[in-house]
């Protein structure tokens, strides 16, 4: 903020609002004027300036409350700013991308439960994306302006665990210098997120029962309590109905933690996704260098079982574009265990699109929508389509025919792959 004359020795005040706004363009100026016409003030105004304000100023709290609304509205705009990159951040960049069934059934749950305040349980393999789920339910619904505090309960040092949830007293325990507040309260208005919470010690487990019921936590060393008020959501990659059979895992808090569940689906059951997740991540990756990867490369993807789901996807490509030619990713430019699936799967057309195992009806929706989503991504061009694919362009024809997707030619002559 920059309060300025208008009449200065070196400069006027329109001359030094012109730079001040060229080399800091978020800056915000008012300028002063005892001096010429309001036809100045407006012409300052057109250049970018916040207000004007006349001398003298009588009483001096005019200028105390000129001075406070320029302060408010600097205050709105740095919000505003943060909250849309962050929105970007966490929602654009890093959105759920897919089109199977299983991803479709997903998003429904989180438009539906995006302005609630709901406890929500996400199950899921590791990397099949739970905290992105956690996250869209908080930053596109009515919470996105609040806090969001991801919790790793499987990398929480166990003697330290309530320290960091509860937070902590000056002098509550050696090395505790200061008063630190804890991560629930961080969280005050907004939204926890328990990532891998079936990792929790049972004893910690107990103490987030406690805080479920009573919506207040007592730093460690003290003796008042705080109310805090948060929206709680968790992930695990575990069977907490199974953990808590076994007396791993509290009934009590699994059902606290359980209202709602959303599970996602590993990426070798929603293999249609492959070519659009390729085709999302290649474009983070190299933007604006349009990377494809070969029809061999593509079936090598398509073949595989992703232990590591969607995170080893985005991995292998991110090394496939570190180690290849810039263009075109190739079989070789993929981890071995990655190519060798291409090469074990046997060249029938159920298994280019779906890999190993998956009934017939399973087999056609996935290559129905695997040949739908390439055909519109590269506009109807069946000869770009084919070689993303991986398959000639007599068997696409035919396979377009069959499921009515886009134009209706007549193939050539070739044997049908079924």
């Amino acid at each position: 903020m920059v309060l300025t004359d208008m009449v200065m020795p070196r400069m006027s005040g329109l001359e030094f609002l012109e730079q001040a706004k060229r080399a800091y363009p978020r800056i915000e100026v008012a300028v002063m004027t005892g001096h010429g016409s309001v036809e100045t003030a407006v012409q300052a105004m057109k250049l970018g300036a916040y207000d004007y304000i006349a001398k003298p100023f009588a009483p001096l709290d005019d200028l105390r409350l000129f001075l406070r609304r320029m302060a408010d509205k600097v205050r709105l705009v740095e919000e505003n700013l943060y909250l849309r990159e962050r929105s970007e951040t966490e929602t654009s960049l890093h959105g759920i991308i897919g089109n199977s069934t299983g991803i479709q059934n997903v998003l429904r749950l989180i438009s539906r439960l995006k302005d609630t305040r709901t406890p929500v349980l996400i199950s899921g393999e590791s990397g099949t994306g739970k905290e992105l789920v956690a996250r869209a339910l908080h930053f596109r619904g009515t919470m996105a302006s609040r806090p969001f505090v991801a919790v790793d309960c499987g990398s929480l040092v166990p003697t330290l665990i309530e320290s960091e949830l509860f937070g902590y007293e000056k002098g509550a325990f050696t090395g505790a210098l200061r008063s630190k507040q804890g991560l629930l309260q961080s969280a005050d208005t907004g939204t926890i997120f328990f990532d891998e919470v079936g990792e929790l010690p049972l004893e910690m487990q107990a103490k987030l029962l406690r805080f479920l019921q009573e919506k207040e936590v007592r730093p460690v060393g003290s003796n008042l309590k705080v109310k805090v008020d948060v929206r709680i959501m968790a992930a695990t990659n575990r069977d907490l109905d199974a953990e808590y059979q076994k007396g791993t895992f509290r009934k009590d808090l699994y059902f606290r933690l359980n209202v709602v569940t959303i599970s996602l689906p590993p990426l070798r059951e929603r293999r249609s996704d492959i070519p659009i997740l390729a085709a999302f991540f290649l474009e983070r990756l190299a933007p604006g260098r349009a990377v494809q990867l070969s029809g061999s490369a593509m079936k090598a993807l398509l073949a595989y079982d992703w232990p590591g789901n969607v995170r080893e996807l985005e991995n292998c490509l991110e090394r496939a574009v570190a180690l290849g030619d810039q263009s075109i990713i190739e079989v070789n430019d993929l981890p071995n265990a990655i190519a060798r699936a291409e090469v074990q799967a046997e060249p029938s057309a159920a298994q280019e699109f779906s890999g190993r195992d998956l009934r017939a009806t399973d087999l056609e929706d996935i290559e129905r929508a695997t040949i739908a989503r390439v055909f519109s991504q590269v506009n109807g061009d069946k000869a770009l389509a084919g070689k993303m694919l991986g398959i000639s362009r007599a068997t696409l024809y035919r396979k377009l025919k069959r499921y009515h997707i886009g134009a209706r030619e007549e193939p050539p002559e070739s044997t049908t792959l079924q």
